[in-house]
């Protein structure tokens, strides 16, 4: 238990250089959540429902991070920072990094319809801070869904999603990174911004204005020639 503690802290160093030592990493709140997550869900499991939302609730207000009791969590999750809902049919593979402010939740809560409705993390998955993934989709091993981004449909291994609703950058799998990235959109990927076709247009035109008016100006004769006040004599 205790190589398994000191390999779970060394993870999360591995990914957060702010921390100056192992002694620090036990005071992250991520940490603390899945604490008390493992032990909500081992009374999940066990059926023991009311007091497993008990801890849950415990955990939540200690914390700011809400994961349900029946969410299934691989290892070495990094839960950076609070503000974080995991729903119950949730699944999480290994090495998955979430920052603040981010919810695996269901699309329609009030048909009151059990079974699967919230999204499936592979591993090594890197969700930035204010993603939103919803439904029962399937976010594929090492992707990354970039900050503020709504994900409802499935994403291939290694993509990178961006946007509301996300869209993939086309990062091709095999090009990965292989070393931690944080926040999931490198600046380096093409990840061309919303609505540049239009600003290109925009200046090309404001471009062809500025000439026309630089061409008047070379040509006095043209323009029209100031009036002048009649004096009486």
């Amino acid at each position: 238990m205790f190589e398994r503690l000191i390999a779970y802290l060394d993870s999360i160093r591995a990914r957060d250089p702010a921390p100056r030592s192992r002694w620090e990493i036990l005071l992250y709140p991520g940490l603390w959540a899945m604490a008390f997550h493992r032990l909500a869900h081992w009374l999940y499991e066990g059926d023991l429902f009311f007091l497993a939302r008990a801890v849950n609730h415990v955990g939540r207000f200690f914390t700011a991070i809400d994961i349900h009791p029946g969410a299934t969590i691989g290892r070495h999750l990094f839960i950076d920072h609070g503000f974080t809902v995991i729903g119950e049919t949730a699944e999480i593979g290994d090495n998955v990094t979430i920052y603040q402010c981010v919810t695996l939740g269901g699309t329609n809560p009030a048909n009151g319809v059990a079974g699967k409705r919230h999204p499936t993390l592979c591993d090594n998955v890197i969700v930035g801070s204010g993603a939103q993934i919803l439904g029962p989709i399937t976010v594929g091993a090492r992707a990354r869904i970039g900050a503020n981004a709504v994900v409802t449909d499935d994403v291939p291994e290694g993509a990178t999603m961006i946007g509301l609703k996300a869209r993939s950058t086309l990062v091709p799998a095999e090009t990965w990174l292989k070393e931690f990235l944080p926040y999931g959109t490198p600046c380096e990927e093409p990840c061309a911004p919303v609505g540049s076709d239009r600003l290109d247009a925009l200046e090309a035109q404001l471009a062809q204005v500025q000439a026309e008016i630089a061409a008047l100006k070379q040509r006095p004769g043209d323009m029209p020639a100031p009036s002048r006040r009649r004096t009486r004599s």
